[in-house]
């Protein structure tokens, strides 16, 4: 008896340590992975879902190296170490997720400059819809991953320390494919196939590319390299003989409606009827493509390089000419005796960026007092807001002509609810824009975030639907209008790979203004070969020139056109 007793305790004191030994391998194991896993997730394209990634990730093996080192030399990982390595590596995910998601949902990297203090902004308009307990949960929810995630990482990096990291060090195998890692490293960084293909991109480089934005922002020598010189923006503007200019930029509006078959398909007719609404009143229609100053979001970049004449795709740039007193445009029309008008439906709160503007007038939500329904996170229709600057600034033939600035918002994403067309423009700036009828049909989209495409359709069918009915509406002064994209739409519409163009279209009934800009290679219609014109910055000093009374667009400043009096 004794002699079995004798065994089966041997037997489970010898099993103990084998079961010790499985288990602390498991944990090593699942750790390594986890660790591996943070550094190289990629995107579920076009959401915020993340998917596990095949290749090693650099910063994981930055990591693994620096705790053998630390065993070696101290036997232990000490606790401020540790501490220290989970900041860090806490760090590192947020950065690959930053990279891998921006691009996905923006279509565009991530700008901490630009991006951090439009937050705030983003999630106003984002949570109109929720209620407090909601965006309460939503906080909550937000700390408690955070801090699961820190947790995570730092049970992960101490079962290296104290598992993986001993056993490591006494075994040739696992030295030997720290130092293979290491080779792949090298050879990643050296550009070599094998290490390229294995190796995942690392993270370091997007926190180096924030610091080195941020550096540009706040070094006085980085500051005044920044910005380049304006060019000139001269024209006595009469090639217009006193028409109004009236510039929208249509939200959302990108070269992807006609790069889609199934968009083009589905949005072409809406732009032939506009088309043919403008012809109808002995109007011509030309068009082109340029290439935007920013994706998805951030239209100020482009609105003000379409007026500056500068390239301000860099948002440093943006905010460095806010600083200065640099004439655009508007100088340039004001100089020549138009009153200019800005008109932004979309902004309803302090806007300080239009004291750089200096427009004459100045329109946000809240001055255009709309009382209809409202529609969505942006709630007020671009045609009601066409129809109300008409009446508070009437564009009568003893008047000042206007410049009308007017970047659009009805297409904003997430696209819904898409306001209802109404004909009688007369009735849209009343109490009850539309009828009961017609607003709830168009309410009971909702908002919503998924399936975007078709939502994005219907509001740029909206945009020329309400421009068409624009077009046919007696006007008591001639008008050019400039239609022209801010961006493309996000990602999860555009598809990857979209490219910044967007589409330019431009309504005049002066001959000698039309046949200016085909030799600038605008064509008719409003299905332009798909060659783009060139950046948006050099659209508004094309325009100057196109609408100067003697001067060559194509041959230069001071050269005179043929035929033009």
């Amino acid at each position: 008896m004794r002699n079995t007793d004798s065994v089966v305790g041997s037997a489970l004191y010898s099993s103990r340590p084998r079961e010790r030994r499985a288990l602390r391998l498991s944990q090593s194991l699942l750790a390594l992975l986890f660790l591996n896993f943070l550094t190289t997730f990629g995107n579920l394209w076009p959401s915020a879902l993340i998917v596990p990634g095949a290749r090693i990730g650099p910063e994981f093996v930055a990591l693994w190296v620096f705790i053998l080192a630390l065993v070696a030399l101290f036997g232990h990982v000490g606790r401020r170490a540790s501490l220290f390595l989970t900041l860090l590596f806490v760090l590192i995910s947020i950065g690959r997720y930053a990279e891998v998601t921006m691009p996905a949902l923006m279509g565009r990297p991530l700008n901490l400059y630009w991006d951090a203090p439009q937050l705030p902004r983003f999630l106003s308009v984002a949570s109109q819809d929720l209620s407090g307990w909601q965006i309460a949960g939503i906080i909550v929810a937000f700390i408690a991953g955070m801090w699961l995630l820190g947790r995570m990482i730092r049970i992960a990096i101490e079962t290296l320390s104290r598992h993986a990291a001993p056993a490591a060090l006494r075994s040739p195998i696992a030295l030997l494919l720290t130092v293979a890692s290491l080779a792949l490293l090298t050879a990643s960084a050296l550009k070599v196939e094998t290490g390229v293909t294995l190796v995942a991109s690392p993270v370091s480089p997007f926190y180096l590319r924030q610091a080195d934005i941020l550096l540009n922002a706040l070094l006085p020598a980085r500051r005044a390299q920044a910005l380049p010189p304006s060019p000139p923006l001269n024209s006595d503007l009469g090639a217009l003989a006193g028409a109004e200019v009236k510039v929208l930029f249509l939200e959302s509006y990108g070269a992807i409606t006609y790069d889609r078959d199934d968009m083009a398909h589905a949005i072409g007719p809406a732009r032939e009827r506009f088309a043919q609404a403008a012809g109808a009143q002995g109007r011509q229609v030309l068009s082109g493509f340029v290439r935007a100053a920013t994706f998805a979001g951030a239209s100020d970049l482009s609105h003000l390089s379409f007026l500056s004449g500068l390239d301000l795709s860099d948002p440093l740039r943006h905010d460095l000419l806010l600083e200065t007193k640099r004439k655009t445009l508007l100088d340039a029309f004001e100089q020549a005796g138009y009153r200019s008008i800005g008109l932004y439906p979309s902004v309803s709160w302090d806007w300080p960026e239009k004291a750089f503007y200096d427009f004459d007038h100045y329109l946000d939500g809240p001055s255009l007092d709309y009382r209809g329904p409202r529609f969505g996170l942006w709630w007020l229709p671009d045609q009601f807001a066409m129809a109300r600057v008409d009446e508070l600034f009437p564009p009568g033939p003893a008047e000042k002509p206007r410049l009308l600035f007017f970047p659009t918002m009805s297409s904003h994403i997430p696209f819904r609810p898409t306001p209802p067309y109404q004909p009688d423009w007369g009735r849209i700036t009343s109490d009850q824009p539309f009828s009961d009828e017609a607003s709830r049909e168009a309410l009971r989209e909702g908002t919503g975030w998924s399936d975007l495409l078709p939502a994005y359709i219907r509001s740029i069918d909206y945009t020329f639907q309400w421009l068409s009915g624009y077009q046919a509406l007696p006007q008591a002064r001639e008008s050019v209008l400039v239609l022209l994209g801010d961006h493309q739409p996000a990602s999860r519409v555009s598809g990857p790979g979209s490219n910044w163009d967007v589409p330019v279209h431009i309504v005049t009934a002066n001959p000698m203004i039309a046949d200016r800009l085909r030799r600038l290679g605008l064509q008719d219609g409003v299905e332009p070969k798909r060659r783009p014109l060139g950046h948006i910055s050099a659209l508004g000093p094309m325009l100057l020139s196109v609408f100067d009374s003697g001067e060559d667009p194509v041959a230069g400043p001071g050269r005179k056109v043929a035929g033009d009096h």
